[in-house]
């Protein structure tokens, strides 16, 4: 007996019913993320920092970020793992490493955005302006160059990491003397030494990707920094001492961060 229009229509409704049902069932979608703390790459892979580059794979990961945006589930972590391996797999191949050693730096305020919703845009913006005043002039006047402004954050490169250093210990002094409605911004850094790939203006690579772990790890008034960045510093006013509970997501177990103490 042939199917009707209207059964093919409730076949497909119930195969539909049960896609969707699989694609929010929390026990799959934790199993899923699960399994892409074990894949190779960054598990994270898929927030506005890892797909920020222009490859191919952070074009489409940045794509399927902006659709899934609103309705998480298996599907669009099962997307995002593939293209985490795709990622991994191209750094590995040594795509996306450039030729030139350079010092990246990473930096932002500690509870910016806290305050910034209750002090108001005006407010926000006048404190972000006191801050590009504060915190970039150093960056030009150690040999650096600040690549992209990040809300309250910025993303600079150095070609010697006692440059990237000076910088932000000058740039934090700057800052003492800033105060907008009851805020006084404190800064917190990352460094770390790589040979990320410029591409357009930007720096995309795996030791971006590090370097921007490292800062999120740091504390208030910290500056934290990969072995390569102690190992090259010269007399610096700093004592290094390790961050022994340090956890970065995407930087390698065996890669030793440390706290700059002044």
């Amino acid at each position: 007996m042939p199917v009707t229009q209207n059964e093919k229509s409730r076949r497909l409704e119930k195969v539909a019913a049960t896609g969707r049902r699989l694609n929010t069932d929390d026990r799959l979608l934790a199993a899923v993320r699960r399994l892409r703390d074990m894949l190779p790459g960054d598990s994270r892979f898929g927030d506005p920092l890892s797909v920020a580059g222009a490859k191919q794979s952070d074009l489409i990961g940045r794509r399927v970020s902006e659709l899934t945006a609103e309705r998480p589930g298996v599907l669009r972590e099962a997307g995002l793992s593939a293209l985490q391996v795709w990622q991994a797999l191209s750094e590995a191949q040594g795509r996306g490493r450039g030729e030139v050693e350079c010092t990246i730096v990473f930096t932002d305020l500690v509870d910016f955005s806290t305050w910034a919703v209750e002090a108001g845009d005006e407010a926000a913006l006048e404190l972000l302006r006191d801050v590009a005043d504060a915190i970039e002039p150093p960056v030009t006047e150690h040999g650096g160059r600040v690549v992209k402004r990040l809300g309250d954050g910025m993303m600079a490169i150095f070609g010697d990491p006692n440059d990237a250093l000076a910088a932000v210990l000058a740039a934090r002094e700057r800052l003492a003397g800033i105060e907008v409605a009851g805020y006084r911004p404190v800064i917190r850094a990352g460094l770390h030494v790589g040979q990320p790939r410029e591409i357009g203006g930007d720096y995309l690579g795996v030791d971006v990707n590090v370097a921007a772990r490292v800062a999120e790890g740091a504390g208030g008034d910290e500056v934290l920094a990969s072995q390569p960045v102690v190992d090259a510093l010269d007399g610096a006013p700093v004592t290094p001492r390790k961050k022994r509970l340090f956890r970065g997501k995407g930087v390698p177990k065996d890669l030793t961060i440390y706290s700059l103490e002044a």
